[in-house]
């Protein structure tokens, strides 16, 4: 009778286990594979008065392998001319498994919904080594099949997608870039089992991702280009141009467009300098004073959530000319 009780309560036992592993599937990563969950039945009695105890055999199972990965654009639309080398799009491979893998990285630039194919640079993948955002000498390039990064669950890599772009595309064209990241142990529908290459010799099953998953970042061809130039001139109290507490910094910044078509509702904006206090009424756009409310005119001054003026310079062309915008602080 003993026995048979301990079989039901194993039973239940396990009921109980498949329901936890069914509610934790949702999870990026969940237990880690490879992990053992052991569960042991006791059953309390007593016989003439005297409590005993029984215990069943432990039951082992170990955590199988879910692979699964998440690609995520990290960079805005990328603004370029026609001819211009070595563009990047940033993206991030996430390893939203529950164990170690290796991903294959694939760019593709041959999409439909644009109007012109990037080029892919050689190489065209690199790994952002020196986490600056874009491409320097100190990242590193992809080889597929030589560096495939291995992330452990959870763990990100962020890449660098590098195009060139062909000439003679016309302003406002848009060109597609895909990166493809899969799972080097494989791919499939989810719920597709690769028996015994998971984690300690676990299946490694595919997740609800496929095990592949992909971005598509943006060029946009832009004929023309916007410079900010600055400059700063420091009166103190004493009718020097030392920078004394109580001096006065008169910044200048010249905003220009070049090239061909418009860059479309430029605004400017300039924090004020910690250790400094912006001087009200300071604020002019081409020798034009502007006020230091948000009101008609094109300026503006704001404390929160950070002290700055702001500019609204509208549709900028070559043809409006330089911008010259001035303001200025005192040093606290």
């Amino acid at each position: 009778m003993i026995r048979k009780d301990l079989v039901v309560l194993a039973l239940a036992s396990a009921s109980a286990l498949t329901g936890l592993l069914a509610a934790g599937s949702a999870r990026a990563a969940g237990v880690p594979a490879g992990t053992d969950i052991e569960n042991t039945a006791v059953v309390n009695y007593s016989v003439g008065g005297s409590a005993q105890s029984i215990s069943s055999n432990t039951v082992t199972v170990k955590v199988a392998e879910i692979l699964d990965v998440v690609v995520t654009l990290q960079s805005p639309t990328a603004s370029v001319a026609p001819g211009d080398t070595r563009q990047e799009l940033v993206y991030r491979v996430t390893n939203s498994g529950n164990g170690p893998e290796a991903f294959l990285l694939t760019p593709t630039s041959t999409l439909t919904g644009d109007q012109f194919d990037p080029v892919p640079a050689v190489p065209a993948i690199y790994f952002d080594t020196d986490n600056s955002g874009d491409l320097s000498a100190a990242d590193t390039p992809y080889v597929a099949g030589s560096n495939d990064p291995l992330l452990q669950p959870d763990a990100f890599v962020t890449v660098l997608v590098v195009n060139d772009i062909p000439t003679g595309l016309a302003s406002g064209n848009r060109g597609r870039s895909q990166l493809t990241s899969a799972a080097r142990t494989g791919t499939g529908v989810p719920g597709a089992v690769f028996a015994g290459q998971g984690v300690s010799g676990t299946d490694a099953v595919v997740g609800t991702t496929g095990a592949d998953a992909d971005a598509i970042g943006e060029y946009v061809v832009s004929g023309v280009s916007v410079s900010a130039v600055k400059s700063q001139s420091v009166t103190d109290p004493f009718g020097s141009n030392r920078p004394l507490p109580g001096a006065r910094i008169i910044y200048q910044i010249v905003v220009a467009a070049t090239g061909t078509g418009t860059a479309n509702g430029a605004a400017f904006t300039d924090a004020i300098p910690a250790n400094t206090s912006f001087v009200a009424g300071s604020i002019e756009l081409n020798g034009t004073a502007l006020t230091d409310a948000a009101d008609s005119d094109v300026g503006a001054y704001t404390a929160t959530p950070v002290p700055q003026i702001s500019v609204q310079l509208g549709n900028l062309t070559q043809a409006s000319g330089p911008q010259t915008i001035r303001f200025a602080v005192t040093i606290n």
